[in-house]
């Protein structure tokens, strides 16, 4: 190594000084001007004039770049042999885009030098291998390194590659990985080369065994359960926990032993020393000594520098009294984290600048005094409000979200409040934005910078399905950026609709040709008006359901039994897709005519209905209450219907009036990590039958298509339903945070005459929640684990429910083009068929896993797999597999 060193001061020397040996000899004297002049370097340094630079040897640079390197000019007087000469080449290398440096004397006229720069530039790199390490280990790496065919390749260069890759799969749990950066000259390309990366893992390291000395007061297991990242490659109790030995990890778990300590009250615990040593090829042993000291408690609080807030508040705040443990753990949150935290009581008022710094005045056996020393400083007003990222929706419609306005007081819960709006209106990557103060102390304002990110918001839907009568086929559009006043103002169009209002629209189609059809449209402006947070809602369906042919159901038996016993009593080729099996070749019903015969007319029903509603944002108990109420007419036509149990003929009409008590504070839609959502409904139409003479009774139990036809004319029922969740985060990373999300849910179907109980809007209980074409005018509620409908099959209709989850969700991928997480849960419900049977404590059990993908252009996707425990009218439940499309309301 003392060798290279000599030679590289000998090579640079040499470089600086150099003058060509071959060119010194030939030195020719024309009319006084000395050309290549022997430059005699032991004796006196003569003063020149630099006349004129020349630059030899590098073609990319224009030559005044290279000249403005070498800190050289044109009318400088410079020493030749002398220092200005050697700094300049010292510059050159500082620069590192050279392998070869010479500065040479051309010419000498009087006490005028002309002097040449003779480079050569560092190689290009034509291409980059990575050897060694996975497809997607070379695509972060790249990401990282940013290395590009065309950038120039140095030694620096060279040595970052090789800290960057080791330092990368050393994080991996490879400590032992070693990479070597090679270069080989490319023979097709002038001056560049070809690099090669090559890596060499070894084994994975893992933690054997850790070894504590000098604890007293914690036990080893306690300790070991502090270190989050660094555990013992047996230790059961940690069994999905990272076993990997991380250095980066070691170091952060080191801090947590004595963070733990302090939290205790033992104010002087320390690391005294720590090893790490190999136990095998694959694992280490970690040897920690500790020092614990002794636990100290709070004796005297002293404040100082407060003004704004008295002492006894800003007490009741802090939440510590004479004798309690100095834990600073707690005495930081209470000062700086929490939501009620100090620092929030005075940020929330204005004071950007405030700063309160606690400090031990004095230690006294095992007694602390501190002194809470503050600096209030000025309430900050906000200067500007600064948007950038926006290219979808207009400006104002961004700002009327904002709870930050110029000339307002700072209030850092605004500013969060603002950012949870943003990322609510789903137009903006919540995991992108940067929102931040930018304060000025001088002249005590702020501006206040929103860096946001658009993301495609709108979702299309087609899919495809095969039932028993077809192909089921689904369009779906859903413009959530729409805006109804540019409408009829082409002009102002982006792309093919009308944009930038922040308003939806949602259309879709369903059909099965004279099966099936259903049609809904629905519009939604949250800021009605433009100028309060009051939303107005539209929405409309229509969708008609034929039934099937009675004759069908009898003719595939009979077919089923001809072709059994053809094959004496077995399937063979006659039973499947050779014989007489309708569902390939139709020999029954004459190929092509197959559905036709299936199709009964005289069979339906139809269901036509609109709703208008108007909510409201309230400004009591908080802001993150909505209240709202909804007006809807529906109409019913049934003929021979014979798939729903109370009514098969006539045609019912309905009016409800609906309101509904909502709150939300969720932090982002798509994945939640905190915050809760609960809405408490109730809906009913008018309780006209308690006021007519009608002999409800008789209706009711007469067995006749007239007397439901009365007895259903108008419907009449209440429901109620509550719906709340409640998100924890289980770690303190402010992006990939497990969530342990809550779920409660209730729904009640009742009368106002109890002769008179509503065939409609029924409880469709169990399996995956979706609704489908064969689903009639229900409510479908996910229950996983059991099948669709289970806990409601035909005549045992729901008019009652409950259902409590609990769900575990650990993210996989946050970014703007997907958002993927696996879940894991439990949940129990159940469903009555009266509303005097509720019982909320008689539950049937389910626990699973799953995972939800969201496509910016097709929305939530999910599947569950769940296992029933319990048994459902004589059935076990089992196992069971649930697709889902579409987020759970």
């Amino acid at each position: 190594m003392r060798y290279k060193i000599v030679l590289l001061i000998a090579a640079l020397a040499f470089g600086i000084m150099h003058v060509d040996a071959k060119n010194s000899k030939v030195t020719k004297n024309v009319n006084d001007t000395i050309y290549n002049p022997k430059i005699v370097f032991t004796g006196v340094p003569n003063k020149y004039e630099i006349a004129g630079i020349r630059v030899e040897g590098v073609e990319n640079y224009e030559d005044n770049i290279i000249i403005g390197y070498s800190g050289l000019s044109i009318g400088q007087r410079v020493e030749i042999p002398g220092d200005e000469l050697k700094t300049a080449a010292k510059r050159f290398w500082r620069q590192g885009l050279f392998s070869k440096i010479q500065i040479n004397v051309e010419k000498i006229y009087e006490d005028k030098a002309w002097l040449v720069f003779n480079l050569r530039q560092q190689p290009r790199i034509s291409q980059v291998n990575y050897l060694g390490m996975k497809g997607s280990e070379k695509k972060e790496l790249s990401e990282r390194m940013g290395l590009v065919p065309g950038n120039q390749m140095t030694p620096n260069i060279a040595n970052r590659i090789k800290q960057i890759v080791e330092k990368y799969f050393a994080d991996k749990g490879f400590e032992k990985a070693v990479c070597n950066v090679r270069q080989r000259e490319d023979l097709s390309k002038q001056n560049e080369v070809i690099v090669d990366i090559d890596v060499n893992k070894n084994e994975k390291i893992k933690v054997h065994k850790i070894y504590f000395t000098g604890n007293e007061v914690l036990s080893d297991r306690k300790l070991k359960r502090t270190m989050k990242k660094t555990n013992e490659k047996s230790d059961l109790l940690k069994l999905f926990s990272q076993k990997k030995f991380v250095r980066s990890d070691y170091d952060a778990d080191l801090q947590r032993l004595v963070d733990k300590y302090n939290e205790l009250g033992y104010r002087d615990a320390e690391i005294v020393s720590d090893s790490v040593v190999t136990f095998d090829d694959r694992t280490v042993d970690v040897h920690i000594t500790l020092n614990e000291g002794k636990r100290y408690y709070i004796n005297n609080i002293n404040w100082v520098g407060n003004t704004v807030y008295p002492t006894h508040i800003l007490e009741n705040v802090l939440g510590f009294e004479k004798g309690d443990v100095y834990n600073q753990k707690l005495l930081n949150k209470r000062t700086t984290e929490d939501d009620d935290a100090i620092s929030n009581l005075y940020m929330n008022n204005g004071y950007l600048f405030y700063n309160l710094i606690p400090i031990e005045s004095k230690v006294s056996g095992d007694s602390i005094d501190l002194e809470m020393r503050m600096f209030e400083g000025k309430q900050a007003r906000i200067n500007k409000v600064t948007i950038s990222g926006n290219d979808r929706l207009y400006e104002k419609v961004v700002r009327r979200e904002l709870r930050v306005r110029p000339g307002d007081l700072f209030s850092k819960e605004d500013l969060m409040r603002s950012a949870r709006e943003i990322a609510q209106s789903g137009h903006f990557d919540p995991e992108k934005m940067d929102i931040r103060p930018e304060p000025n102390e001088d002249n005590g304002t702020v501006d206040i910078v929103l860096g946001l990110e658009s993301k495609a918001n709108d979702q299309v839907e087609f899919s495809a399905g095969w039932g028993q009568t077809g192909v089921l086929l689904k369009l779906a559009l859903k413009f959530t950026n729409f805006s109804m006043k540019n409408l009829f103002h082409p002009s102002s169009y982006k792309g093919i609709i009308p944009q930038g209002d922040g308003q939806t629209f949602s259309i879709s189609a369903q059909t099965n040709a004279k099966y099936y059809q259903a049609y809904s449209l629905s519009f939604l402006d949250p800021w009605f008006g433009g100028k309060r947070p009051n939303s107005l809602s539209v929405s409309a369906f229509y969708s008609r359901q034929t039934g099937i042919n009675s004759s069908y159901y009898n003719n595939q038996y009979s077919t089923y039994l001809n072709n059994y016993y053809m094959n004496g009593g077995g399937y063979g080729y006659g039973g499947y897709g050779y014989g007489y099996n309708p569902y390939y070749y139709g020999n029954n019903y004459g190929g092509g005519n197959y559905y036709e015969n299936a199709y009964d007319p005289n069979k339906y029903l139809q269901m036509l209905g609109i709703t208008v509603g108007f909510g409201k944002r309230l400004k009591w108990p908080d802001d993150y209450f909505t209240l709202s109420a909804d007006l809807s007419y529906q109409l019913y036509s049934l003929k021979n219907w014979e798939y729903l149990y109370y009514m098969n003929n006539g045609v019912s009409n309905s009016i409800v009036l609906g309101l509904t008590l909502a709150r939300n504070s969720i932090d982002n839609p798509l994945y939640t990590r905190r915050g809760s959502s609960f809405s408490f409904s109730i809906h009913a139409t008018p309780p006209a039958s308690l006021f007519g003479k009608k002999n409800w009774k008789a209706l009711s139990e007469a067995n006749t298509d007239a007397a439901k036809k009365e007895l259903y004319k108008w419907i009449e029922y209440w429901k109620i339903k509550f719906q709340a969740r409640t998100y924890t985060p289980l770690n303190n990373s402010e992006r990939w945070t497990v969530v342990l999300m809550t779920r409660a849910d209730f729904g009640l179907l009742g009368s106002w005459n109890r002769h008179l109980k509503s065939p409609f809007e029924t409880f469709y209980v169990g399996g995956d929640g979706m609704s489908g074409s064969y689903t009639y005018a229900t409510e479908t509620i996910a229950l996983r684990g059991y099948e669709n409908g289970a806990f409601t099959p035909f005549g045992a209709e729901g008019y009652a429910y409950d259902r409590f989850v609990v769900e575990l969700h650990v993210p996989l991928m946050l970014s703007t083009s997907a958002t993927i997480y696996p879940l894991v849960f439990v949940e129990a419900g159940n469903a009555w068929q009266s509303v005097k049977d509720f019982n909320p404590f008689d539950l049937k059990r389910s626990a699973g896993v799953g995972a939800r993908v969201f496509l910016p252009m097709i929305g939530m996707m999910g599947i569950d797999w769940g296992y029933g425990f319990d048994t459902v009218y004589g059935k076990k439940a089992g196992s069971n597999y649930h697709f889902i499309l579409g987020q759970e309301l």
